[in-house]
């Protein structure tokens, strides 16, 4: 155990003395945390032994590239074995980066710039590095790949989707194939046999859903789970008989690291068994038509944040018009809780924002990055209620055999590290939760990105009339255009304005999930006009035409202020990358969904008086969309805490322990 307790502090990796390695929840009190956390956001003055490190590596790129093909395997191994014994101090990552981004040299054409060899150097001390969009964390993550499974670790590269994970390591496959490493991607609805392979490669490529899944299989079958149930206990029972499909959790690198651990943390990852439903399908319809009739304001009230009840003269005009139907309608528990949830699938969540119809079912759209999720679904009967009004055939109701939360699952890494363009905001919780400092890292040439004033307008329609104006006089100057909008439904809004004045577009929302990042990397052409949900084709550069870039480059047009401000610089970030030009700008609403739910009535009332048509944006009025950000992160921080509070209870109550396995 002393060699897992070297590589927890930093000065060693040596994996030989078990086969299922991975670290104690960790159990902190509050006040470490915030020691922790004001340690870590103390300056580090470490300039000085970070050119050291860039200089000893550059003093050692023209050995490697007199070296043979085979010495350079030969000198990595000999290396890695010293990295063994003394672990990831900057003398040894120096000399395996130099041999490293020699071969990706040879074998992709790429030479690792400065500012990547930093992103590779902080994903090996344990850290997120935060590298603006399009610097290269791709490439920059192959360093640390590299070199960790050259020791013997098992690597896992997480991704946010299918298509990523296979994209990049078929991309990075030449470089590990002549480093003599293998590589394996896992993919969704792919056999255990097949998974087991893949996680038995020195690297695997795997998006975090099937990673997390995978290991709570192992975690069941191991017998790390209480088999309180005696479902859980047959589907245990019938696992046992397999070898564990990972190798264990030794070493991950968290591409889009802040979407990951922050934007999908606040639900956590559950095996489920679907039941059949007791419920008569007509209870969901009565409860739905009845929501559709209530008046709001007095039948019902529906709060700002997506809350909304019944008021007693609601609750009895209910009891009045159910009295007739009987059966559970007569228990003002049961007809509370219909009501309740008939009410929120009527009024709270839309199709087309918070889901969209796929083959005939309802299927959950992710708000943070508009993604599909069609393997998820509202409990407690929400996800029936939403079935029912669109007259979609009612599923069964899902039955949790087990569960873990993202804070939980990757907090059991020996090493955890991440890249991503957009942390900052996120810092302080992603330390705390996860122990993971933020790194930022320069880029490689200066920006030359500029924000444009913001336009506000009165309301919805002005908005989209004005974006549709502004995107046409920009692609007609011969530059690209792309659009952000928060939802489905906006972005087709959008899309019937520009069919309307017959301008040609491309629209990519979550119903083309899987073109997605084609489409984006053409968004770079003159005249081109591409209407993206969210931050579709995130992970995918848009590369810029000759003529765009003498033109000033893309134009990125904001729609709607994300409740983070993180999620608007990722989309800021799509343009502008590795110094090309661009510019920005915000077109909004003063009736956006941000301010709606969040910002307090009486700076909703004044912004609306001073905004009658539209009018370019003041210093205060960006002060004021931070506020509002802030009350927005402060909301979904307390959904996180909240989400492991639950897990702890439900660890407490079914017996989920986590050991190192010896």
């Amino acid at each position: 155990m002393s060699d897992v307790r070297a590589l927890l502090a930093g000065r060693a990796l040596r994996l030989g003395d078990g086969p299922y390695l991975e670290r104690l929840d960790a159990k902190r009190s509050p006040w470490e945390d915030r020691l922790r956390a004001w340690l870590d956001s103390l300056p580090r003055f470490d300039g000085r032994r970070v050119r050291r490190f860039l200089d000893a590596t550059a003093s050692r790129e023209d050995a490697a590239r007199a070296s043979a093909d085979v010495q350079l395997r030969d000198a990595l191994r000999e290396i890695a074995q010293r990295m063994h014994r003394q672990g990831f101090n900057d003398r040894l990552l120096a000399e395996a980066f130099a041999l490293i981004r020699e071969a990706s040299r040879r074998t992709l054409g790429m030479r690792h710039h400065d500012v990547q060899l930093l992103a590779g150097r902080a994903l090996l001390q344990g850290r997120l590095a935060e590298m603006s969009t399009g610097e290269g964390k791709t490439l920059a993550a192959t360093l640390a790949t590299c070199a960790a499974a050259a020791t013997g670790a098992a690597v896992h590269v997480v991704t946010v989707n299918d298509y990523l994970a296979e994209r990049d390591a078929q991309h990075n496959r030449a470089l590990f194939d002549f480093l003599g490493l293998s590589a394996g991607v896992v993919l969704q609805d792919m056999p255990v046999p097949d998974r087991r392979k893949a996680y038995a490669c020195d690297i695997t490529y795997v998006s975090n859903k099937e990673l997390t899944f995978d290991y709570l299989k192992d975690c069941i079958a191991l017998g790390e789970i209480s088999l309180t149930q005696q479902r859980l206990r047959q589907f245990a029972g019938s696992m046992r008989s397999e070898p564990p499909i990972l190798r264990g959790l030794h070493f991950a690198i968290i591409d889009e690291a802040d979407s990951v651990l922050i934007d999908e943390a606040s639900t956590p990852l559950i095996i489920s068994e679907t039941l059949p439903d007791d419920l008569d399908p007509a209870i969901y319809a009565q409860s739905v038509a009845l929501a559709q009739a209530l008046q709001a304001d007095v039948d019902y009230i529906k709060g700002a944040r997506r809350d909304i009840w019944l008021t007693e003269r609601g609750k009895q005009r209910v009891r009045k018009i159910t009295a007739e139907h009987g059966g559970l309608w007569r228990s003002p528990l049961w007809r509370d809780e219909f009501m309740q949830k008939a009410l929120s699938a009527v009024h709270c969540f839309a199709r087309d924002q918070h889901y969209i119809l796929a083959e005939g079912k309802v299927q959950i759209v992710d708000e943070s990055t508009g993604r599909v999720m069609p393997d998820r679904t509202w409990e407690r009967g929400l996800h029936q209620m939403i079935e029912s009004k669109e007259g979609c055939d009612i599923t069964g109701q899902r039955r949790t055999l087990a569960q873990i939360t993202y804070q939980r699952f990757f907090g059991r890494y020996l090493l955890l590290s991440g890249m991503t363009g957009t942390a900052q905001e996120v810092a302080t919780e992603v330390k705390q939760t996860y122990g993971l400092p933020v790194t930022r890292i320069p880029t490689h040439k200066p920006s030359r990105r500029k924000r444009l004033a913001d336009r506000i307008c009165a309301d919805s329609a002005k908005r989209w009339r004005e974006v549709a104006r502004r995107a046409i006089e920009l692609a007609a100057q011969g530059r690209a255009v792309l659009v952000g909008t928060r939802s489905v439904e906006a972005s087709e809004t959008l899309g019937r304005l520009f069919d309307h004045e017959g301008v040609a577009h491309i629209l990519l929302n979550a119903r083309q999930d899987k073109s997605e990042a084609d489409i984006v990397a053409e968004a770079g052409q003159p005249g081109r006009i591409t209407v993206a949900t969210n931050m579709a084709g995130r992970g995918t550069d848009i590369k810029l035409a000759a003529q765009v870039e003498a033109h000033g480059g893309l134009h990125v047009i904001l729609t709607e202020f994300h409740e983070s401000a993180r999620v608007d610089r990722q989309l800021f970030g799509r343009c502008a990358r590795q110094g090309d030009p661009g510019t920005t700008e915000a077109i909004i609403s003063v009736d956006d969904e941000l301010f709606l739910r969040f910002a307090p009535p009486a700076s909703r009332r004044l912004l609306a008086w001073l905004v009658r048509d539209m009018r370019h944006s003041e210093r205060w009025f960006r002060r004021w969309v931070t506020y509002v950000q802030d009350r927005a992160e402060r909301h979904y921080r307390k959904q996180r805490v909240e989400t492991m509070r639950r897990d702890a209870e439900w660890v407490r109550a079914l017996g989920f322990v986590g050991k190192t396995r010896k």
